[in-house]
């Protein structure tokens, strides 16, 4: 269940919202993720990895645009999550946002869902796991 809203950070282009859901975190960037706003998530990404949160889900539902910086933020947690036993679980990507997992074959190390909630439930029929094809196109 929802536990709330734990935390939130924003810029005039991108706003990050942190919740707890069970013993995963949604982070749900929202607006533009480039080289300016890029520790906008990487903070916060960073302090749930640093609270023992391992398995983090990262809605994409409202991420309008992502560049190689952003992807990078992404790559770097995705690693440090790894490490420490858990992953980073990308969910509902818009096509424009997939387009640069796609080109920069980016998607092959992510587990890509269709919606947060197949994410937290890790259903693997709604999702691409690493080594796949991303579904969304």
């Amino acid at each position: 269940m929802d536990r709330g809203t734990v935390g939130s950070a924003q810029s005039g282009r991108l706003r990050v919202q942190v919740r707890e859901e069970g013993s995963s975190a949604v982070v749900t960037p929202a607006g533009e993720l480039d080289h300016h706003t890029a520790d906008l998530l990487r903070e916060p990404l960073d302090e749930l990895l640093s609270k023992g949160f391992a398995r983090l889900v990262v809605d994409c539902s409202q991420l309008e645009f992502c560049d190689s910086t952003g992807l990078n933020v992404l790559l770097g947690t995705r690693l440090k999550a790894e490490a420490a036993g858990g992953g980073v679980h990308l969910a509902a990507m818009r096509p424009v946002v997939a387009r640069v997992f796609e080109i920069t074959g980016a998607q092959t190390v992510f587990t890509v869902h269709d919606s947060v909630n197949a994410a937290l439930a890790g259903e693997s029929g709604a999702s691409s796991e690493p080594g796949e094809a991303c579904g969304a196109g």
